[in-house]
């Protein structure tokens, strides 16, 4: 089991030298009782580090292995005994990642952890070695990941001169999922079973040592579960050092941070990443469960790509999903939910339809012209991601006699869209030939203009 000093990066200078030279820290004073202070402190020295492995099971790392447990990293930042989480949120809105990360690792010192998962989350690791403060880095390892993760994993090691601290699921559950189901059930009922056993039961134990948590998530990742994530927040899901709801802090310093702007910080600071980006994948997981992403796919569809665009969280950020679907719960005017999600695909270019209208096309057996119509939810990160083409597609389609539409199939029209429209996820394109009377579905994920088009000629 890899020990807290193992798993902590070390750094010449002395913590109060880097303390004096960090860059932007805002630091918040706490006073406290002096009973209040050693109580704190007899808590504080009881923090155990992340297990790095199963009982039974070789640690990941000798040295990490032989290294004797160390005392927190001082008193002085440990976590306040009360702290308004989402006022703290507000007043870092405008903050850099930099200073948000600085006020973490401040606050909560040695009982504060990175979860780094072998994509851009190398950004944390970075934005945590440029604060000068200590810090701890943590890992799930599933059993299932690229080998390109791993040898990713190695390079940030040596990097930073570090220990990840791996956590690993348990071998009687891994087991018992594969004898009943076999390797590969996900794809026929979904990825939420596997991914409890392989990600989230091991995040829980890794989580239980710890009072808070740092985590890449961005707003830009996933509209439909990530648009409202806050900088700081007190867990919705999961349980801290001291156990019970509210015992555990989330941080999410990149939260605001657009992608592209990771990237650019990235080659920046010239830190390693991750080979599999340079071969189209941008959101990584296992490897049976994520692929390159195609020409006007959303970053995350390349993630259980067999699934509704809903699903795409595997329970790590649970609360995201729980949020956002208490946000969409309303219902517009014309009953298609999430009324607070703007619409999309508005272009004069672009017919919209109503459920009259589009049953009239169904019901047409010799149509004048054909149509070619999208089905989407203007929640969806991916009809989001595929807006521009269809709306481009559909101006240089002008004139041609092809007829360009969109129907919204969320909410209300969601059960009919699935029973007549052949629906299964967002967005779902169908042709609707001038002379046949069934409409045929798009079968490719490809949704750039060039291959709609062929799509559509093809079959004109």
């Amino acid at each position: 089991m890899a020990s807290a000093t193992a798993s902590i990066s070390s750094h010449p200078a002395s913590l109060r030298d880097v303390k004096a030279a960090r860059i932007g820290a805002v630091r918040q004073q706490v006073s406290m009782a002096p009973a209040a202070a050693a109580a704190r402190g007899q808590r504080a020295r009881a923090v155990l580090p992340l297990r790095a492995a199963e009982p039974g099971r070789q640690p990941v790392s000798a040295s990490a292995a032989s290294a004797a447990p160390v005392a927190p990293v001082a008193d002085e930042v440990a976590a306040p005994a009360a702290v308004d989480y989402e006022a703290l949120a507000h007043e870092l809105e405008g903050a850099s990642p930099l200073e948000v990360m600085d006020r973490a690792l401040a606050m909560f010192g040695s009982e504060i952890a990175i979860a780094f998962s072998g994509a851009e989350d190398v950004a944390l690791i970075e934005y945590a070695k440029l604060t000068g403060r200590p810090f701890r880095v943590f890992s799930l390892d599933t059993g299932r990941l690229n080998p390109e993760t791993y040898q990713f994993f190695d390079k940030v090691e040596k990097h930073y001169g570090i220990h990840i601290e791996y956590m690993f699921p348990d071998s009687g559950e891994v087991q018992e999922l594969v004898r009943t189901k076999g390797l590969f059930s996900f794809y026929e009922d979904g990825h939420q079973e596997c991914c409890r056993v392989r990600k989230v039961r091991p995040l829980r134990r890794a989580l239980k040592g710890l009072r808070a948590w740092i985590t890449g998530q961005r707003k830009d990742q996933s509209p439909g579960t990530r648009a409202s994530i806050p900088l700081v927040q007190v867990d919705p899901s999961f349980e801290g050092l001291d156990g019970g709801a509210g015992s555990l802090i989330k941080w999410n310093p990149v939260a605001n941070v657009d992608g592209k702007d990771i990237w650019t910080f990235l080659r920046t600071m010239d830190v390693p990443v991750n080979t599999l980006h340079a071969q189209g994948f941008v959101s990584i997981g296992c490897e049976p469960c994520t692929r390159p992403v195609l020409p006007g796919q959303h970053e995350r569809e390349g993630r259980w790509w067999w699934e509704d665009a809903k699903a795409k969280e595997c329970g790590l950020h649970k609360g995201n999903i729980e949020k956002e679907g208490q946000a969409a719960t309303p219902k517009s005017a014309n009953g298609n939910g999430s009324a607070g999600a703007p619409d999309i695909f508005e272009s004069p270019a672009v017919v919209s339809l109503t459920r009259p209208g589009i049953k009239n096309l169904l019901r047409l057996e010799n149509r004048t012209e054909p149509w070619l119509v999208v089905l989407y939810a203007p929640w969806c990160p991916f009809c989001q991601a595929m807006e521009a083409s269809y709306v481009e597609l559909a101006e240089k389609l002008a004139g041609s006699g092809v007829k360009v539409a969109r129907f919204r199939a969320d909410g209300e029209q969601k059960p009919f869209a699935q029973a007549e429209l052949q629906l299964q996820s967002f967005p779902t394109v169908l042709l609707f030939p001038s002379r046949t009377a069934r409409p045929i579905k798009y079968p490719s994920e490809r949704r750039d203009v060039d291959s709609l088009l062929a799509f559509v000629n093809s079959l004109r």
